[in-house]
C-alpha cells in the first residue's frame, strides 16, 4: 500500500487559500492571496524548494478537480527554463471529480469519489501527493486516507478564505516527525498519521 503526502500552506487559523499571489485564487470574494510573501527569508525559501522537491521524485499526483484545470492549463506547455514540467507530466496525475469527460492532460485518471480513491492507494506503486486541493484534505481526513503532511504555517490570521480541513468531524491525531522555525516565524512541520488503520469507527 502506498502513502498518500499532502503539502500545504497555511494562516495560524488554518487557511490555505491564495497563499502565493493575489490572483492566485479569489474565488468566493477572498482577496488576501499573497499571504506568505511578507514572511520569505532563507529559510522559508528552502523549506519551499524540499517540498517542492516532493514533485520531483517519482510520484504519482492527486488533485481535487479545480487544482487539477489550474495546473493542466501550464504544466504541459511548460518551457525548459521549468525543471519540473517534465517530472509533473510523466506522473500519474489521479483527479477526484464528478464529471464525465476525458482529462485532455496525458496520464490523468478519474477518481470518482473516496471508494475509487481508496482501490488506488492499495495497489502497488509510488507514493501520491496532494498539493492544494483544498476540498479534498476533510475527505482524506474523514477517511483516514492522510498518511504524511508536509506543513509551513505563517504567523497571520486571515480571518477568511478556504481552510485546510473544512468541518472535518473525524477525530485526527497526528505525530510530529520533524520541525523548525525560519527567522520570520514560520513554522516547517511534517506530521505522519497516528490513527489506526480505517475501521469506520470513530475514535
Amino acid at each position: 500500500m502506498r502513502r498518500i503526502i499532502g503539502t500545504a500552506f497555511v494562516s495560524l487559523d488554518g487557511v490555505m487559500q491564495g497563499p502565493g499571489g493575489e490572483t492566485e485564487d479569489p474565488s468566493g470574494g477572498f482577496d488576501l492571496g499573497g499571504w506568505i510573501i511578507q514572511y520569505s527569508d532563507e529559510q522559508s525559501s528552502d523549506a519551499v524548494r524540499r517540498m517542492a522537491g516532493t514533485l520531483t521524485k517519482p510520484n504519482d499526483l492527486l488533485f481535487g478537480r479545480k487544482t487539477y484545470d489550474i495546473w493542466a492549463n501550464f504544466w504541459p506547455h511548460a518551457g525548459a527554463d521549468q525543471p519540473l514540467a517534465a517530472v509533473i507530466n510523466k506522473a500519474n496525475k489521479y483527479v477526484m471529480t464528478s464529471r464525465t469527460e476525458t482529462l485532455a492532460w496525458s496520464k490523468s485518471h478519474p477518481v470518482h469519489g473516496v471508494d475509487e480513491l481508496k482501490k488506488v492507494k492499495a495497489a502497488d506503486g509510488p507514493d501520491i501527493v496532494l498539493w492544494g486541493s483544498s476540498t479534498l484534505y476533510p475527505q482524506l481526513s474523514e477517511a483516514n486516507l492522510l498518511d504524511r503532511l508536509l506543513l509551513m504555517t505563517f504567523p497571520v490570521m486571515l480571518g477568511k478564505g478556504k481552510k485546510l480541513f473544512g468541518s472535518t468531524s473525524r477525530s485526527a491525531p497526528m505525530k510530529l516527525v520533524a520541525s523548525e522555525v525560519t527567522s520570520t516565524g514560520v513554522i516547517m512541520a511534517t506530521y505522519a498519521n497516528a490513527r489506526p488503520a480505517f475501521s469506520g469507527d470513530r475514535l
